[in-house]
């Protein structure tokens, strides 16, 4: 694998580095690449609020002015060949790369950035927050933009991010979000839109774009199919036999078969995706912060670590290993005495009045099924009922910004490779909530979230003491959530699908331009 992720970066930086070739059209007759995952695909088309698990599609349509690169932990070219920022850190020019035309024809230079970048900030939805630091753009040439900012922030950072980042066509139609709600694209990317069936199975299909600044020489895919698939079961047959090409994830023992089985690879890396279980804050018997903390003594965190058989790993703090903002030390153990005490001083537990909650979760997350029956089995001996259901990711998110669950189960990621999202996402105050399921309003919090941008560009040491307070804020202080584990990124293939990464900044998503398709 680290060879592989070696001739991945080597890869980026040619590309960046040389004059793009003269493209070509793209391949036409092969087989298609078959993404089998088992949530809806597309929640939102507009690439100025999407925000969810549509990632894994636009990361081939749409694309960024830079891209995180795994192996040296720094930005790379993608859009941008090339950067530089003032020394105060508050200003950022990038200089683009030629002869780059968006699906719609028209070209991609830096009218066209400045462009997207502000409708992006209009939207102030989703992950537009990314640009918060952005005073002004300006156009200093036809390939050249510069980024002028009231605080500074790591901006080649922020422009390779998962969300919002995308930098598209803003002349598409005279009605650009009529045009997107259509299911149509305006991206510059090496695939287009071919097909989108709204709740089908068989839900999107991309075609490769003729026009793709990468050029289309070697050997490709020439078309993507994403199907929707809740059952692993059916999803690893479907692998076996060929109707698949790539499932992001299998249970341990689906995974175990995968990775002996003839004909299949597999792929097995630590992630930067956290399983949170959130707590509603603000109605319901989990107002109580006594319930609340009760809840996360009862968790077997490393029962769940265990049982999952190398699937996860256990969570330490809010943010993973390997980004600013993690807190070691900080491994969370299961108590039911402590439990049982803060129930009754609520009125609950054994004893006590029985309590009633009510979970939602990921249909067809075979990990969140796991811990749901640990976790009703371990509540019934304190005299809670755990009334669980699964539900496609869209449902389950509609129905948490009702706050109609007592506590919300999900994974979390980065929207770029840095800890901020975490809480700025997840835990900062927001009315609507969008992603603050557990709707916490808490102005101390807030207070210290917005010192951390700029103190990751100024003073590292110090961003790191304010993600260690807020770790305690949310966790101790507020007892807002539980996090019992990160996810280890474990992909089955086809073995005929070669130069297969993954890269943990853009969780679940295949690059396929960069595949070679073989026998």
């Amino acid at each position: 694998m680290r060879r592989l992720l070696i001739a991945a970066a080597a890869l980026v930086l040619l590309v960046g580095c040389s004059t793009p070739p003269e493209p070509q059209r793209a391949p036409a007759g092969e087989s298609p690449f078959v993404y089998v995952k088992n949530t809806d695909i597309i929640t939102e088309w507009d690439p100025s609020r999407s925000y969810s698990n549509e990632i894994i599609a636009f990361q081939n349509v749409y694309e960024t002015l830079t891209f995180w690169n795994p192996v040296t932990r720094k930005s790379a070219p993608r859009l941008a060949t090339s950067w530089r920022s003032s020394a105060d850190g508050r200003t950022w020019t990038f200089s683009l790369r030629p002869n780059v035309t968006f699906h719609t024809g028209r070209p991609l230079d830096a009218e066209a950035v400045k462009s997207s970048v502000e409708r992006t900030m209009r939207a102030r939805t989703g992950a537009s927050y990314i640009w918060d630091a952005v005073s002004s753009i300006r156009v200093e040439g036809p390939l050249t933009v510069t980024f002028a900012l009231k605080y500074p922030v790591p901006l080649d950072l922020v422009a390779s991010a998962g969300y919002a980042a995308y930098i598209y066509d803003t002349k598409a139609a005279p009605d650009l979000a009529k045009w997107f709600r259509e299911g149509r694209d305006a991206g510059s990317g090496p695939y287009t839109v071919a097909r989108w069936d709204k709740g089908k199975e068989d839900e999107l299909t991309l075609k490769a774009y003729d026009g793709y600044w990468g050029g289309w020489r070697r050997p490709h895919y020439n078309t993507i199919r994403y199907r929707a698939v809740p059952d692993t079961e059916r999803a690893y047959r479907m692998l076996q036999s060929g109707e698949a090409s790539f499932v992001d994830r299998l249970d341990p023992r689906l995974f175990a078969r995968a990775s002996a089985a003839p004909g299949l690879r597999t792929s097995d890396r630590p992630s930067f995706t956290t399983a949170m279980l959130l707590f509603n804050t603000a109605a319901g018997p989990m107002k109580d912060i006594r319930v609340r903390k009760a809840v996360q003594q009862a968790i077997d965190y490393r029962g769940l670590v265990k049982a999952l058989k190398g699937s996860v790993m256990p969570a330490s703090g809010v943010v993973p290993e390997g980004l600013l903002g993690h807190v070691p030390g900080r491994v969370p153990k299961q108590d039911l005495a402590a439990a049982t005490r803060l129930l009754q001083r609520a009125g609950y537990g054994p004893g006590g009045r029985p309590l009633r909650l009510r979970l939602t979760y990921g249909e067809g997350e075979a990990d969140e099924e796991v811990l749901v029956r640990r976790l009703r089995a371990t509540l019934r001996q304190l005299n809670v009922t755990l009334e669980a259901r699964g539900l496609p990711w869209n449902a389950q998110w509609e129905q948490g910004k009702t706050r109609g669950q007592d506590i919300f189960v999900m994974y979390w990621w980065p929207d770029y490779a840095d800890g901020y999202s975490y809480f700025g996402q997840v835990f900062h105050s927001a009315d609507p909530p969008v992603m603050n399921m557990t709707y916490l309003n808490d102005q101390t919090l807030d207070a210290l979230l917005g010192t951390i941008p700029e103190l990751t560009v100024t003073d590292r040491p110090a961003a790191q003491r304010a993600y260690e307070q807020a770790t305690a804020r949310v966790l101790d202080q507020r007892a807002a959530a539980a996090l019992p584990w990160v996810v280890k990124a474990r992909r089955a293939y086809l073995g005929g699908v070669q130069g297969y990464v993954d890269n943990p900044a853009y969780p679940d998503v295949v690059f396929v331009y960069d595949l070679r398709p073989s026998g």
